[in-house]
């Protein structure tokens, strides 16, 4: 939406022009379980964003743009040699300003034999005309969803219309994917992973995103709420999240998940007492 010629080499507010920018790639075990597997999610992390979160944990490679520029070809080529290290998925980690970059280096990628499911692992701030690109190419949505109030949204990732984009992104994805099915190794195959970081201060409208996910995508969503929040970037000047969340804090959104209906969370919560269903 920035009106800039991007295919000339001008750069909007992603600051990427014609090819995407690659800021590192290989076999992630970090990820969720149903991504990681025995082999890895093979993870390319992709330079800018079209967001501007103070808080990212990436921030080195979101704000900073570390990385490389990476044509069609070397694109292609990082994801077969992702296949063939072995990884259990191509893992497009912050996607969302490279779609076309993207799906010009997959027609290579399938031509020269590229067959694992491919993971959309994004912020959440997404178009719906651009993810219907993606339909029956993606087959794993990976989104954040960050905030309910659009003035947090506002203040911490400078877009109001955050919340609203959200909502009906996340309706798109289940209603190209579903509910994320998982093979018989327990490693996922198709469907949506929503992400949410608890914030301090009930900053993220954790409640509310819950009962909006349970209520209007599937209370079979499979929902990894994360714990690690820890201030990056600006967010170290920023009084009301310049420290990490409390134990009473995440206690408080596993209880609203429960509350909610949401009943499959990722195991890492089990040492929380929440056990997958």
């Amino acid at each position: 939406m920035c009106r800039v010629d991007r295919m000339a080499g001008e750069k909007g507010f992603c600051r990427t022009g014609k090819f995407a920018v690659v800021a590192s790639y290989g076999p992630h075990y970090g990820e969720e379980q149903p991504l990681v597997g025995r082999g890895g999610s093979g993870t390319v992390f992709f330079s800018h964003c079209n967001l501007s979160c103070e808080f990212c944990q990436n921030y080195d490679i979101s704000h900073g743009g570390e990385g490389v520029p990476a044509g069609p070809e070397e694109l292609a080529q990082i994801m077969l040699f992702l296949q063939k290290r072995g990884c259990h998925n191509i893992n497009f980690v912050t996607p969302s300003h490279v779609i076309q970059p993207i799906l010009g280096a997959l027609v290579i990628a399938v031509e020269s034999g590229l067959n694992v499911p491919l993971v959309y692992n994004c912020g959440g701030y997404e178009r719906v005309s651009a993810l219907k690109l993606l339909d029956g190419i993606v087959d794993i949505y990976m989104p954040d969803f960050k905030f309910w109030d659009p003035g947090a949204a506002q203040e911490l990732c400078d877009a109001p219309d955050y919340p609203e984009r959200a909502r009906k992104a996340l309706r798109e994805m289940h209603r190209q994917v579903g509910d994320l099915v998982l093979n018989g190794s327990g490693v996922a195959q198709r469907g949506i992973l929503v992400r949410h970081l608890v914030m301090p201060n009930r900053l993220a409208g954790t409640r509310e995103i819950f009962d909006f996910i349970a209520k209007e995508i599937s209370p079979g969503t499979y929902v990894n709420i994360m714990d690690q929040y820890h201030p990056c970037g600006r967010a170290v000047v920023n009084s009301a999240i310049n420290r990490r969340i409390t134990s009473a804090e995440f206690l408080e959104a596993l209880d609203a998940a429960s509350k909610a209906g949401l009943r499959r969370l990722d195991d890492r919560h089990r040492h929380w007492g929440t056990v997958q269903a």
